[in-house]
């Protein structure tokens, strides 16, 4: 045998022995416990598989508005019969949540959850956290755009029972569940922010003014949709002049110092826009108008005021120039008289917050804000003083306003009531809804609240909860219902026909009685000219109008 046969037969005869060795230790259970405690390696992170690309119905892309870069298709197995769905095609690779927040607003997805559920269902995209370039997927849910939404019109007198929601809180998963819950206990409506005082914007606003941003209630009218379909009564809250993104990157429209030119600070901060500034009335007029045609029932204004504390002296307005006869009361009333006049048009309310303090009509909240009470009321159609009991810090002899709801509610509206008496704007009062400066927060301390205003005349009411928060009102409400004569009416909105025809008869009577006494229903400046006022005002914020009255602390 040669060497190398010998070499070749050695090799040979090795490997049947190792395989068979191999095939021996496999079958053993010491060989079993081997192959599980092997690890495996791990699968590595995959794309979502492509699926077949629909075909375009006679290749239509669309190019403008806001379904901009889908693509018509009419051969989807989801797509219902007689009716267009939509693709969109990934230019490169795409995480899934991006495309979820691009098209979700053109849903009729309420949040981007439910949308990110139903796309991945109908795409079997799995737990794919991204798309390939080139994949197309069904964009499932699209409405024709833009939603178009009604206001609906509803009287002065329609009773409001509503609770307060920030825009961010209004636009989530966690909103839309205030939204039910509130509706399920017996409330009507909701104020939700458009506005705040920091100057962000909730809904899309195309003005270089505004800041951008992604805006928490990206279509507006959807959103108004979801309200009206829940019974709701929807009221849009636009901080006016209190307006930080304004004061701080606009400057040239911020109030300013007459020691220094530079913009003028409220105690240290930087927040105050120049309520006499044109510019400034047009951009808040701009965004109310929109906002107003986008199906909102009702517009409320909120820091329509100027400033109340700081440096008074050192503070420079705009009108001082423009109109050196004219006091701030005087700017303020010219700014509502066009304001209620051009939403009007438009079908919708429109509101006003007041601080609380207002109804005691003391010379230094008047002279410092700019409203007075008897005067803005005829520019607008309803009221709403913030007659939060612990804000009444040191005043009528009370240690602690706080625990005494019945006093503080009770003496404030029957002070609005004489204050606006001439004038039949109805009251409607922000209510305590937050345990600051009380002991006794609690549903008791609720229904107090709201009977209290009733019984002096108030017309619904609205509770404030800057955490929106609203445990309290929740479980006070089955008793307010249970004896409704004591607390509300219980309007709905299907009561509102009835409610405008009686609204209708009111006003004719009340053109009667105004014919038999002309001079004595006559607004200040109706007889030509600006808005005449008296050197008094004042309207409502979170913050205070006198070291007296504090305001509730933010989150």
């Amino acid at each position: 045998m040669s060497k190398r046969t010998f070499h070749q037969l050695f090799i040979a005869t090795t490997i049947v022995i190792l395989g068979g060795a191999l095939v021996w230790l496999a079958s053993t259970p010491a060989g079993q416990v081997m192959a599980q405690q092997r690890p495996s390696r791990p699968a590595p992170t995959k794309l979502a598989n492509p699926i077949p690309a629909p075909v375009p119905a006679s290749g239509s892309k669309v190019a403008e508005g806001p379904l901009a870069g889908l693509v018509t298709v009419s051969n989807a197995e989801s797509c219902t019969p007689n009716s267009t769905c939509y693709a969109y095609v990934a230019e490169h690779a795409e995480p899934v949540s991006a495309i979820v927040r691009r098209w979700w607003p053109a849903t009729t997805y309420m949040t981007r959850a439910e949308m990110e559920k139903s796309l991945r269902e109908a795409n079997n995209l799995a737990k794919a956290t991204y798309v390939k370039a080139g994949q197309s997927l069904l964009i499932p849910g699209v409405e024709p755009q833009p939603v178009v939404e009604k206001s609906i019109p509803a009287p002065p007198e329609f009773e409001v029972r509503a609770v307060y929601m920030t825009g961010s809180m209004a636009g989530s998963e966690k909103g839309l569940e205030i939204v039910r819950h509130w509706r399920q206990v017996g409330g009507n409506a909701v104020v939700f922010d458009i506005k705040d005082s920091d100057g962000s914007i909730n809904v899309p606003f195309e003005n270089a003014l505004a800041p951008h941003h992604s805006p928490a209630i990206p279509n507006l009218p959807k959103y108004v949709r979801f309200l009206h379909q829940n019974g709701m009564h929807a009221i849009a809250r636009i901080a006016l002049f209190r307006d930080e993104n304004i004061a701080q990157h606009h400057s040239e429209l911020a109030v300013h110092s007459r020691k220094t030119g530079e913009p003028w600070r409220e105690n240290g901060k930087l927040v105050w826009s120049d309520p006499s500034n044109p510019q400034m009335q047009a951009y808040d007029l701009a965004l109310a108008k929109q906002v107003a045609a986008s199906g909102v029932d009702e517009v409320q204004f909120d820091y329509v005021r100027f400033p109340a504390e700081g440096d008074q002296k050192d503070a420079k307005f705009v009108f001082e120039s423009t109109h050196p006869d004219w006091t701030r009361a005087q700017v303020i009333a010219d700014f509502l008289s066009h304001a209620y006049a051009e939403l009007h048009k438009q079908g919708v309310l429109l509101s006003l917050d007041v601080f609380g303090v207002m109804a005691w009509q003391r010379s230094v909240d008047l002279a410092h804000t700019g409203q007075d009470i008897p005067v803005i009321s005829r520019y607008c159609d309803v009221l709403s003083p913030m007659i939060y009991p612990s804000h009444f810090f040191g005043m009528d002899g009370y240690t602690n306003p706080g625990d005494a709801p019945e006093h503080f509610i009770s003496e404030s509206m029957q002070r609005f009531q004489k204050a606006t008496a001439d004038t039949h704007v109805v009251l409607r009062p922000w209510l305590q809804a937050f345990a600051w400066r009380t002991k006794t927060y609690s549903p008791d301390y609720i229904r107090v609240q709201v009977a209290s205003s009733k019984a002096n005349g108030g017309d619904g009411f609205l509770f404030w909860n800057a955490r929106n928060d609203y445990a309290k009102p929740y479980a006070a409400m089955p008793a307010m219902k249970a004896e409704m004569a004591r607390y509300f009416r219980g309007d709905e909105l299907s009561d509102i026909p009835r409610l405008q025809a009686e609204h209708e008869k009111i006003v004719a009577d009340r053109a009667v009685a105004a014919q038999a006494a002309p001079a004595q229903n006559m607004a200040p400046g109706e007889a030509g000219g600006p808005a005449v006022v008296p050197a008094s005002a004042k309207s409502r914020s979170k913050a205070r109008v006198h070291p007296a009255v504090a305001a509730e602390p933010k989150p």
